[in-house]
């Protein structure tokens, strides 16, 4: 017999609930401990989408360590540590703003409509990302190489991802049709 989990036991009440969610493919088990305040009735379903809204805030939050630096500091003091994190969070949301605006107005994807549908000649470009719209502010901010040289790349990134893309949608359709 085990023992039970560390400070599990010491809050069992009507108020706490112990979620376990299984991944359909893979069986891995994923634990969420929540807790209800008093007068505030829930219904599991309510439990469960917040539960889940967890995975994008972590994703968010790695997102912005590696792209924006949200842990390079190396600061001691609050104050300091506050700054760098407002900092760092306002590029971010710059960012994701602008890509969102750039989102909008760019063209639908070419994406296969059959399994068996061949590659067009040109699969146009994604939409601008929070990662690109950050490769164009540093370009403007900084000169490592001539603008020709990074924009080049820019369009070539996004026109290989649009590429792939359209292939991973085409074997999307093929596993479906197989399955179906």
């Amino acid at each position: 017999m085990s023992a039970p989990t560390p400070g599990l036991a010491d809050h069992h009440s009507p108020r706490h609930f112990l979620l376990i969610r299984k991944h359909l493919h893979t069986s891995e088990l994923v634990f969420h401990y929540a807790y209800l305040p008093p007068g505030q009735p829930v219904t599991l379903m309510t439990l469960v989408r917040v539960a889940c809204l967890r995975w994008p805030v972590e994703e968010d939050f790695e997102f912005g360590k590696d792209h924006f630096g949200l842990d390079h500091s190396q600061v001691r003091l609050h104050t300091a540590l506050a700054r760098h994190i407002v900092l760092t969070l306002a590029a971010l949301a710059i960012c994701a703003i602008t890509a969102a605006q750039a989102r909008t107005r760019a063209p639908a994807p070419i994406l296969p409509t059959t399994p068996n549908a061949q590659p067009p000649e040109d699969p146009g470009l994604i939409a601008m990302t929070v990662a690109e719209i950050k490769r164009l502010f540093n370009l403007v901010t900084r000169h490592l190489h001539a603008e020709t040289h990074h924009l080049h790349w820019i369009w070539w990134r996004r026109r290989h991802q649009a590429r792939a893309r359209w292939f991973h949608h085409r074997t999307r359709l093929r596993r479906h049709t197989a399955t179906t």
